[in-house]
């Protein structure tokens, strides 16, 4: 009985530089075992000529340290680093905190120890999150099937140019 090859796939990652509107610039797909932090360079190293007019990038927290560090050093530019806001505080652990910071002598209101509720609309992060949302309308998109990284990438560019004629045909 003849055994059929098992097929290997490839974890991979995408990172895409895109502009203030949302548009993608540059995308790269690599594999998951290349950091963040390194994968910036991976991007940004190709481009790095078109770079001219830019001066400020907003970034994942997953591009500081290295990452942010390169970009500042060797491309100069302004990087600023988007966290997520802190998970919300159990008030239980609050007013235990505000009670013995009061047992020090510190009077505290544990409800400004709390973050505030709900969503929060993070400063540039929704236009990449945006930006992914219009990629993954993209059947293809949807889940990873590709094998080669090279193919990935093809087709975030392909997903972004049915994206951009669509909006010259309406217009």
């Amino acid at each position: 009985m003849a055994s059929t090859p098992q097929r290997r796939w490839r974890e991979e990652s995408a990172i895409c530089f895109v502009d203030t509107e949302g548009l993608v610039l540059e995308a790269r797909v690599h594999n998951a075992k290349v950091a963040d932090e390194d994968g910036i360079r991976l991007l940004m190293e190709p481009v790095r000529d078109r770079l001219s007019r830019l001066s400020h990038l907003w970034v994942d927290a997953g591009y500081q340290g290295r990452g942010k560090r390169w970009t500042e050093e060797v491309l100069g530019l302004s990087v600023e680093v988007v966290r997520k806001p802190k998970k919300p505080l159990p008030e239980e652990v609050a007013k235990l905190w505000a009670q013995e910071l009061a047992k020090e002598g510190i009077k505290v209101d544990w409800q400004r120890l709390m973050p505030p509720k709900g969503f929060q609309v993070l400063p540039r992060r929704w236009v990449v999150e945006r930006t992914i949302a219009w990629i993954c309308h993209n059947r293809r998109m949807a889940k990873d099937y590709e094998r080669l990284c090279a193919t990935g990438e093809a087709f975030v560019y392909a997903a972004m140019t049915r994206l951009m004629v669509r909006r010259l045909a309406r217009a």
